[in-house]
């Protein structure tokens, strides 16, 4: 009878532990729910309903004072298709994305490695590699104008050169390249001296208690342990470089550089939107620039998928 009993009791007092959790779940939700709310409102306000309004907008001849506009289809989407302005700045955008991303990602390590195995003074070197990211990108671009400026600058004045960085469609980028370089690689810096400070240090005494040298060490114990890392940095770097756009405006005196030389997508648009007063063309460029940026990082998630399947 005793066992009859038990047996009978604990699915009552299962379900009954069932309906209690599932009650506290509900509860939770309900009181979590008015703290997500305010967040999920700003994301609807600022986030989705732009996004919404740009897709509607570039299906539409719409101009920047916003009256008049009426529907035209896909015209605006097969105009940019066959715009070959559209083309050559989107190839500017991906030609400094090509430049920028390994040098920064190479470049972050190396200065990664140093701050993190120096003995003396270890403050002031990550100090010294991280400031120049907190500069306002404004400041930063318009003190390396003029490093540059040929005659004056003191880029030249050191190398003992006379080379027009930013007058000659040969430099204007390469000038760009070199002061994003300078003005970003702190934050790729902190990410790797973070990650160089979490590989655990009984696996560089084992290796070299194996008699494994730096090298060594570096190839086959620092490197893996941050595979995951680098990824992050590289897709970072590319979605950042892609949007490339203040920097070469600034340094090239709020213009497209020599020849047109350092206008990006996104300065093409912006130029589109409010300087031919074409907002409903500048947003189907738009739409399609956003398209470009999505397949870029979900063929990111889909490599690093597979690379974690790989190693399984």
């Amino acid at each position: 009878m005793t066992t009859s009993a038990t047996t009978v009791i604990a699915p009552a007092r299962a379900r009954t532990a069932t309906a209690a959790a599932t009650v506290r779940r509900k509860q939770g939700f309900q009181h979590g729910g008015w703290f997500v709310a305010p967040f999920v409102a700003l994301f609807a306000l600022f986030v989705i309903w732009p996004l919404v309004r740009g897709v509607w907008l570039s299906l539409t001849d719409a101009n920047i004072s916003g009256e008049g506009a009426s529907f035209i289809g896909l015209d605006n989407y097969r105009e940019a298709l066959h715009d070959r302005m559209m083309w050559d700045s989107l190839g500017h955008s991906a030609y400094f994305t090509l430049l920028v991303v390994p040098c920064i990602t190479v470049l972050a390590f190396l200065l990664a490695m140093l701050a993190h195995h120096i003995e003396r003074g270890k403050w002031i070197w990550r100090l010294c590699f991280f400031a120049p990211f907190l500069l306002p990108s404004t400041v930063a671009a318009n003190m390396w104008q003029w490093l540059f400026t040929q005659g004056i600058g003191l880029f030249n004045e050191t190398l003992g050169i006379d080379t027009p960085w930013l007058t000659d469609k040969s430099y204007a980028m390469l000038a760009v390249v070199i002061e994003t370089l300078w003005w970003t690689v702190g934050f790729s810096f902190l990410l790797y001296l973070a990650a160089l400070q979490g590989i655990p240090a009984h696996l560089y005494e084992a290796a070299k208690l194996d008699g494994a040298h730096a090298w060594h060490r570096i190839i086959h114990i620092t490197l893996p342990m941050l595979r995951g890392i680098t990824g992050l940095v590289v897709a970072l770097q590319v979605l950042a470089s892609l949007q490339l756009f203040d920097q070469a405006v600034v340094m090239m005196d709020f213009g497209p550089g020599p020849e047109l030389s350092t206008r990006s997508f996104v300065q093409y648009t912006l130029e589109q939107g409010f300087t031919s007063y074409r907002v409903g063309y500048a947003s189907a460029v738009s739409v399609i620039f956003f398209v470009i940026i999505a397949v870029v990082a979900l063929a990111r998630m889909w490599l690093l998928r597979t690379r974690e399947e790989a190693t399984r």
